[in-house]
């Protein structure tokens, strides 16, 4: 059996997060902040946690910020190195692309925007006692109507990648998360785009290639949307989802340094509020995300939002389910629903748009 500390972590962060806009016009999407530290963090925490110290970060849009955050993982007790994409490869060939870095004869594969509890030790353990050339984590979900299935055989090997479909055979979906050979990441073709999912899976089950299922039905979520990544960095506060990075007590709310939180101000629901910004008397923050140097003004109400860096919400504004980028102004009284984007810098004047006839 191999231990996890002889075993690489490869993570993938290249995307441009284009679900997650304008949030991610500024910064990759793994390096918002979430629940008081850019995304990856949290992920970082659980592979350190797990035993594994060398990581390789695949990376792609804004690569640079990465390097400049993390440098060489010394901080975090791990072993950091960083592979750019000149052009993007999708997620084989993203794969592939950190190949020469590989050192271990296994490694834990992780795409950079999922939230999960899974054991990683017992995920590579399983991948070892099996002999598997591949093992996917894969997740039961409530409706897996909702992604493509990946049914497994008594033996837990992997049978087939099944599209969406309205009724499939099986509540186990791709988690996003592998454990290949090195020598499968050789095998991958190099210097093109190659999807995991549409062709590499698929062409190893056709050569005969054992590829495990390890299921599992612990907490995970997909970021990639505003709805989830407010969710997830709530949940990450509450305690919800594991991690070991958050900077502050597990409660409802995360008061980063610097914030001001006034007298008559609610916070709650998980919601971080980041360092300093101020919450005026009567407004109440529910849920949300709020990134440095926000302002949210007397009687505001604030759900299920994202905040960008120096936004402002002003006296009375009503916000449910929307994002704000950097430095975005939305005018006293103004009321916005879910689904609404304020881009950066852009300021909606009082009173200026609202979805009710209240006044």
């Amino acid at each position: 059996m191999t231990p996890t500390r002889d075993v690489d972590a490869v993570v993938l962060v290249g995307g441009k997060g284009t679900r997650l806009r304008p949030l991610t016009l500024s910064a990759p999407k793994p390096m918002l902040p979430t629940a008081g530290v850019p995304f990856l963090t949290h992920l970082l925490s659980r592979i350190r946690s797990a035993g594994i110290n060398h990581v390789v970060l695949g990376t792609s849009y804004r690569a640079e910020v990465f390097e400049e955050f993390f440098g060489d993982g010394t901080s975090l007790g791990l072993e950091l190195e960083y592979v750019v994409e000149d052009e993007p490869l999708d997620t084989g060939g993203a794969i592939r692309n950190v190949y020469d870095r590989l050192r271990a004869e296994h490694a834990v594969i992780f795409n950079g925007d999922i939230l999960s509890g899974a054991d990683l030790g017992a995920l590579v353990q399983a991948h070892c006692k099996t002999g598997a050339d591949v093992t996917l984590h894969l997740q039961r979900v409530d409706d897996p109507s909702r992604f493509g299935s990946v049914p497994t055989d008594e033996s837990g090997r992997v049978t087939a990648f099944l599209e969406k479909t309205p009724n499939p055979p099986t509540d186990q979906i791709n988690a996003g998360c592998y454990v290949f050979r090195r020598s499968v990441v050789e095998s991958i073709p190099a210097g093109r785009r190659v999807s995991v999912e549409r062709e590499t899976f698929p062409g190893l089950l056709k050569d005969g290639a054992h590829v495990h299922g390890f299921v599992d039905a612990s907490y995970w979520l997909d970021v990639g949307t505003p709805e989830a990544f407010v969710r997830g960095s709530a949940d990450l506060v509450r305690g919800l989802a594991p991690t070991s990075a958050l900077p502050g007590p597990v409660g409802e709310s995360l008061v980063l340094g610097g914030a001001k939180i006034a007298d008559g101000a609610a916070v709650s629901g998980g919601s971080t509020i980041g360092p300093g910004s101020a919450v005026a008397a009567g407004a109440q923050v529910t849920g949300s995300v709020v990134f440095d140097g926000v302002t949210v003004a007397e009687d505001a109400i604030v759900e299920d939002s994202v905040l960008g860096k120096g936004a402002t919400v002003g006296k009375g504004a009503v916000l449910r389910g929307v994002v704000l980028g950097d430095g975005a102004t939305v005018g006293a009284g103004c009321e916005l629903v879910r689904g609404a984007r304020v881009w950066p810098d852009m300021t909606l004047p009082d009173s200026s748009i609202r979805f009710s006839s209240d006044c």
